[in-house]
């Protein structure tokens, strides 16, 4: 089959589309024949050796497609049947996949493919974050960065149904309409806005309690100097790099402040957590309150191109590789 692989760790030009054997599936285990792949920032970290992986390696953890074999000892899945994962082992980025069945997700019959591949991981990522890492309050007014990203666009439309008032942040004026369009109440061009003051301008000087930040270090300090006294920093992405090193004392003196640092993959431990997260998520796309946008489109063999868009923070929505 056809599969990206890297041997080394660097920009988009250490990916290779290469023809590699793909061994029967183990026990418990189940061969997907992949139909769509999600391509998220994680894969971006993988690639360029900010989360380390040992090498050579394939990439991507997220796809949906048929049940192609199974291996010993799996009484949970059949030849045919429709499902999907994003917390299963490296290799989503091919035509199939040998995925445990603790890793593996059915497709309800009002999920497409591609939007379970679009959705699944950034969903179940809006999931945790609006209503287990902070819970988020009707009423609430809460700042989220990127909001017209991949897990951004869900989020925001998700805070909204919960009947939270959402200031959006986004990279350039052409995103500000899709921000405002999927839910924020008021978005603010980061390259462009004096945000934190804004914010403290429309929250009457309190701040924020809670600020949702996948960029990074280009928002680190001024995500603390949004937030309200015992606020929360949620640190859950690095697009515009690592947050710098600083000094504990100083969530004190800007407000006894928490900040945390999460994962879906320790929110979604055992097969129950991950089935209930992702129950929650179908649920609010078959209720119409958070709609899916595939707006970037790949071939398998165009990956690099992919993660170029990606890395640029020009894409909106989800982006997703075809085999």
């Amino acid at each position: 089959m056809k599969a990206i692989r890297f041997a080394k760790t660097g920009g988009p030009e250490v990916l290779s589309y290469e023809t590699i054997a793909l061994p029967p599936p183990g026990k418990g285990e189940v061969r997907v024949r992949h139909t769509a792949i999600g391509v998220n920032f994680i894969d971006i970290y993988h690639r360029s050796g900010l989360y380390a992986v040992p090498l050579p390696s394939g990439l991507g953890r997220e796809a949906a497609g048929t049940v192609e074999a199974v291996g010993e000892e799996v009484a949970t899945f059949k030849p045919g049947d429709r499902v999907c994962y994003c917390t299963g082992p490296m290799g989503a980025y091919g035509e199939a996949n040998n995925v445990g069945v603790e890793a593996l997700l059915r497709l309800p019959g009002f999920i497409s493919d591609e939007v379970a591949a679009a959705a699944l991981l950034k969903g179940m990522t809006a999931q945790y974050l609006l209503k287990r890492t902070f819970a988020v309050q009707k009423g609430q007014t809460v700042l989220f960065h990127a909001a017209a990203g991949g897990v951004g666009l869900i989020a925001v439309q998700w805070a909204r149904h919960l009947g939270a008032r959402v200031i959006g942040t986004v990279g350039s004026d052409d995103k500000i309409e899709l921000a405002k369009a999927n839910g924020c109440w008021q978005v603010l061009n980061l390259r462009q806005d004096d945000w934190v003051a804004k914010v403290r301008e429309w929250t009457n000087g309190e701040g924020v309690p809670v600020v949702y930040d996948s960029v990074g270090k280009d928002t680190f300090a001024g995500s603390l100097d949004c937030l309200a006294i015992r606020g929360m920093l949620v640190s859950f992405g690095n697009s515009s790099g690592a947050v710098p090193t600083f000094e504990p004392a100083i969530l004190s003196a800007k407000g006894s402040l928490y900040l945390t640092r999460p994962t879906l993959f320790h929110y979604a431990r055992p097969p129950r957590e991950l089935q209930e997260t992702a129950d929650d998520l179908f649920a609010v796309i078959k209720s119409g309150a958070v709609k899916i946008m595939v707006n970037q489109r790949f071939a398998l063999a165009e990956a690099r191109a992919a993660h170029e868009a990606l890395a640029s923070r020009q894409t909106t929505g989800a982006t997703i590789l075809i085999p």
